[in-house]
Parts: C-alpha cells; structure tokens; sequence
C-alpha cells in the first residue's frame, strides 16, 4: 500500500511558477507509475501528467506540454511537477496518483492510490 502527500501549491500570478512534490510512504514505490491530475470547480478531474517507475517515459496533456515538467526520485519516494509559465486555467486542486506495475496511465481510473490534493491559483 502506499500513502501520498502533496505539497508545493500556493498563490501565484500568472507566468509565474510553482514546484508540487508528492512523497509516498511504503516499501514499493518505485513499482509505482505516478501521475498528476488536476480538478477545477465544477469540472472533472483530469489528466495532466504521468511517469513510468523508472523515469524513463513521461507523458503530458497537450495543455501542459512545454510548460510542465514531472520527474522522480525513487530513493527519496518522491515525485516532482515543475509548472512553468503559469495561466489563469491551470487554477485547480492538484493530486498525485500511483498505478502499480502501470505504464503511465491518462485514465484516472488506472491508478489505486491518491493523495489528499493540494491548491494551485494563477491570478490573472
């Protein structure tokens, strides 16, 4: 089982940028694909990126590409989301998610484990 906690989110104008961390907890982690989604008020939570247990892959939602960058570290139990060049419609909850033995999943329905969310506003 693995337990996961966000943090890094906060207020930031637009252009700006923010860096969310996701530590896990449990002995497995890095069996573990990781992914990051996002939930704005009143819309479904989706895909935003995803990485594979080694690192090697990622994949990103076209609305990111460019600007966000997920990485990990496996002997920290950590996952990482630079976000770059912040806008106004990346305002949302984000979650960190695990998918074991997974390829990096944009189904949100592929990843068993979630953590708590963590706020990210862009001010225009």
């Amino acid at each position: 089982q693995v337990q996961l906690v966000e943090s890094g989110g906060g207020l930031v104008q637009a252009g700006g940028s923010l860096r969310l961390s996701c530590a896990a907890s449990g002995r497995t982690f890095s069996s573990y694909a990781m992914g990051w989604f996002r939930q704005a008020p009143g819309k479904e939570r989706e895909f935003v990126v995803a990485i594979t247990w080694s690192g090697g892959n990622t994949y990103y939602a076209d609305s990111v590409k460019g600007r966000f960058t997920i990485s990990r570290d496996n002997a920290k139990k950590t996952v990482y989301l630079q976000m770059n060049s912040l806008k106004p419609e990346d305002t949302a909850v984000y979650y960190c998610a695990a998918e074991r033995y997974g390829m990096g999943s944009r189904s949100k329905y592929e990843y068993s484990y979630w953590g708590q969310g963590t706020q990210v506003t862009v001010s225009s």
